[in-house]
């Protein structure tokens, strides 16, 4: 259940909304020595890897067309369906909010400036495996990177100790377009997209979730000079709910993030105590009909409930903690998301539950978490796309604005800069 805080001072915010600490040294050293592994062993060590970790035999670690065709076969036509569905809703939004050429601005008479979005060229997807296999992330990240047209996609999951991709991901995948699919897990995954090995390719940028392990590999990739979707935490959700909330929406709201991970912190913001007691009362009755409910319950005890006098205090808290997920479910919900400052991605009104983001509403679930909702942003195929931009200067341009410069360069010392100015002024004149 979740711990009741009633009416805390201000003073108390930075405290009851903290994170749950990171144990990071043993993390460093482990994945530092994984990363020395492939750099020095390559494709032996994602063997060894497989394994150590997955029990897996592998004989290759590239995905063969035939698996791929397999895979599809033990997909139900029904889950095939719905991740059509969810296919078509991404690829909707994410088209819709896509910008890949921009208007031509004469800034002044002969000098033209533009921009342009170009697509990274070789761009790495991590799909975690384990206990849950999110062929939802898939989705998330392969369509923004079909859409950005990416010359090279590479994507990496770990295997069953069959050596066998989950189906699932591997369907996913190929309706995605994305066909160069390695037998790779954790940091070890990450460490050869980021410096390349025999059968898997360095990649300019990597994106997808994971586990501690995998996060630090992509702090350390960031250092090694390629690039990530964004630093990332333990999944998390904030709710914010009035009296008038049903307790069963709420408690299933916290538990559907609870599940995800031991380490995934769920808040609950309100103005009513009753509506927390009740809340409570649901969690209890629903976590016991849940297959993770080991897994939520841990959860649950980084976890609590605040109630503060006014539903306006709730949301200058929310942006205090920067939420990954904020469920606004109140009667004023459009209100009150208008008046939100910082989060990741905001469900606004009683039926919008965060499952939907998740899946298959059309917005990203590859979200910023652990307070960096405050400087990053959810991926998009923006994420995937370096914006680049262009100017170009007539003779009138550089006589209308060369002057001007060259006073600039001047007083800056530059005399260079200058004199790149002055060559092309004197033959115009």
């Amino acid at each position: 259940m979740l711990k009741i805080i009633k009416y805390p001072n201000q003073s108390e915010q930075q405290t009851l909304l903290s994170r749950p600490t990171q144990e990071k040294q043993n993390v460093d050293n482990a994945v530092q020595s994984i990363i020395e592994q492939v750099k020095e062993k390559g494709d032996d060590a994602l063997y060894a890897f497989a394994k150590a970790y997955d029990q897996a035999q592998l004989s290759s670690l590239k995905v063969s067309r035939e698996e791929i065709a397999t895979a599809e076969n033990l997909v139900s036509d029904e889950l095939k369906t719905a991740i059509k569905t969810a296919y078509n809703n991404i690829y909707k939004f994410h088209k819709a909010c896509y910008t890949r050429e921009y208007p031509v601005i004469e800034t002044m008479p002969g000098i033209t400036c533009w921009r342009k979005s170009l697509p990274i060229q070789k761009v790495g997807l991590y799909i975690p495996g384990g206990s849950a296999p999110l062929f939802s992330t898939v989705l998330m990240l392969a369509i923004p990177a079909q859409i950005a047209g990416n010359e090279r996609v590479v994507l990496c999951s770990p295997t069953d100790a069959s050596g066998a991709i989950n189906p699932v991901v591997l369907y996913t995948a190929n309706l995605c377009g994305v066909t160069k699919i390695y037998k790779a897990g954790g940091a070890g995954a990450v460490a050869a997209m980021t410096y390349g090995t025999d059968s898997i390719p360095a990649v300019d940028k990597i994106f997808g979730p994971g586990n501690a392990f995998v996060t630090r590999a992509k702090e350390l990739a960031q250092q090694a000079g390629v690039a990530i979707d964004m630093p990332a935490g333990p999944s998390e959700v904030l709710v914010i709910a009035d009296k008038n909330a049903n307790p069963e929406y709420v408690a299933a709201d916290l538990l559907a993030q609870a599940e995800h991970g031991p380490d995934s912190q769920v808040i609950l913001l309100t103005d009513s105590l009753k509506l927390t007691e009740k809340v409570n009362e649901e969690v209890i009755s629903q976590l016991s009909t849940l297959s993770r409910k080991r897994t939520a319950n841990q959860a649950l005890e980084n976890s609590k409930a605040i109630v503060l006098n006014n539903l306006e205090d709730c949301v200058r808290w929310s942006d205090a903690y920067a939420p990954e997920h904020l469920i606004i479910n109140t009667d004023n919900a459009d209100e009150l998301a208008s008046k939100i400052k910082i989060a990741g991605s905001i469900f606004i009104g009683p039926y919008t539950c965060e499952s939907l983001g998740d899946y298959a509403s059309g917005t990203n679930h590859t979200l910023p978490t652990y307070g960096y909702a405050r400087n990053y942003s959810g991926v998009s195929v923006d994420s995937f796309v370096n914006k680049v931009t262009y100017q170009k200067a007539t003779r009138q341009g550089i006589q209308n604005l060369g002057p001007a410069v060259e006073l600039m360069a001047q007083a800056e010392g530059l005399d260079a800069h200058k004199n790149a100015v002055s060559v092309r002024i004197k033959n115009v004149e």
